[in-house]
């Protein structure tokens, strides 16, 4: 049996920053991740990071490789009847996101702990989690048989579908689930077409939602708003690009360019936030604790600000005997959570096509006429956009307080 002060499970960006977090400040940790190292480092998602990310990434020394070869993100547009409105948040504000994929985020953190010696394990599946008075055992198969790491408290980084959410709410608990779910989803494709706009752009469709955004100079990340239950199957290239240009036709910009879509999938639209993030020693962090619609770029930064309060804590029970942050851990954090569903929601409800009344069309028109219009509105959408800063510092300071 190995032995840790924290057993992470997941080699995502949760359990990964989680990981670089604690191993800085000197805690021992396991990592045990289901997948192969090589598709963790080459499976695309969201490409979006907050202010507050950023800084992080520079704090955790893993910076040098986004300053270099990530971009600047201001805010975005909204095409809207063929006209093309643009929100520069960093303008007002003073700071950027910044645009690099994740899973460029998930290479530098794992080649920066594999540089450390921080003990990381693909192919290896979490097959139970046993919680006790004193310690946590974590079991995992992996192709040389079962393994155990025996640690003072697991965090579960391994998502909606992982064996750590399970145990979570698994029995009689206290964690409860609040849900909430759209009858649509997003259809989302990768194709080699040039960005254009050199921004992400929502175009507000009666037929529904398009979002196009880049994932480089050659490579976009291209979204339509489809019917819940949509089949991949009725959708060839040929009616993707139809919808695609239908409705992000524009007054003011050149038609949109087609290319090869060499990947595609379905996203549904929904959230799922579980209170408290805690079971006795297993702590969820990430996408195991809570899903929001993708309208507002969310979860990998809510995975950074979970993993930093979560690593404070730890430290200070671990380093200092004091469990209050701890204790605190899951309200923490969930604080900023809600500010980011309530946010993502805003975004959806406002560029989605929820109905077919034209009343509720004019409704959403007026709405962005408005934002289009005030300033202060725009500031305060972009604070949030742009990210509001972490709850805690991931480093602990004795003292600290909840």
């Amino acid at each position: 049996m190995t032995s840790a002060d924290v057993a992470i499970l997941g080699a995502g960006p949760a359990g990964l920053f989680l990981a670089r977090m604690l191993s800085l400040q000197g805690r021992r940790v396991v990592v045990l991740e289901r997948a192969a190292r090589e598709r963790c480092l080459t499976r695309v998602r969201a490409a979006i990071l907050e202010h507050p990310t950023r800084v992080v990434m520079d704090e955790l020394g893993v910076g040098d490789r986004i300053a270099r070869e990530g971009e600047a993100h201001s805010g975005f547009y909204v095409r809207h009847e063929g006209v093309t409105h643009r929100f520069d948040f960093a303008s007002l504000l003073g700071r950027h996101a910044w645009l690099y994929p994740q899973h460029e985020v998930v290479r530098d953190l794992v080649e920066a702990l594999e540089r450390d010696g921080v003990d990381l394990r693909f192919e290896t599946e979490v097959t139970d989690i046993a919680d006790g008075a004193e310690s946590i055992v974590v079991t995992a198969q992996t192709a040389d048989g079962p393994v155990r790491v025996e640690a003072a408290y697991a965090a579960a980084c391994d998502g909606r579908h992982g064996a750590g959410r399970a145990a979570a709410l698994a029995g009689d608990t206290d964690v409860r689930a609040y849900h909430r779910a759209l009858p649509h989803a997003w259809l989302g494709i990768l194709a080699r077409t040039a960005p254009d706009p050199d921004e992400g752009m929502y175009a507000m469709h009666p037929r529904g939602m398009s979002l196009h955004s880049m994932r480089g100079p050659r490579i976009t990340r291209q979204y339509l708003q489809v019917p819940a239950g949509t089949r991949l199957d009725d959708w060839p290239d040929e009616r993707i690009w139809a919808e695609l240009r239908l409705r992000s036709a524009s007054l003011d910009h050149p038609p949109l360019a087609t290319g090869e879509i060499f990947d595609r999938s379905v996203i549904p639209l929904s959230a799922t936030v579980l209170e408290p993030m805690r079971r006795g020693r297993l702590f969820l962090v990430g996408d195991a604790a809570h899903l929001m619609p993708p309208t507002g770029a969310k979860g990998l930064n809510l995975a950074v600000s979970d993993a930093g309060v979560l690593s404070a804590a730890v430290q200070a029970a671990l380093g200092h005997g004091d469990t209050s942050l701890l204790d605190a851990y899951s309200a923490t954090a969930l604080a900023r959570v809600w500010e980011s569903e309530s946010f993502s929601w805003e975004m959806t409800e406002l560029l989605h096509t929820l109905d077919d009344d034209p009343f509720s069309w004019r409704l959403r028109s007026a709405r962005l006429r408005r934002l289009v219009g005030d300033v202060d509105a725009q500031r305060a959408l972009g604070a949030v956009y742009l990210g509001t800063p972490f709850p805690a510092s991931w480093r602990y300071t004795p003292g600290s307080t909840p």
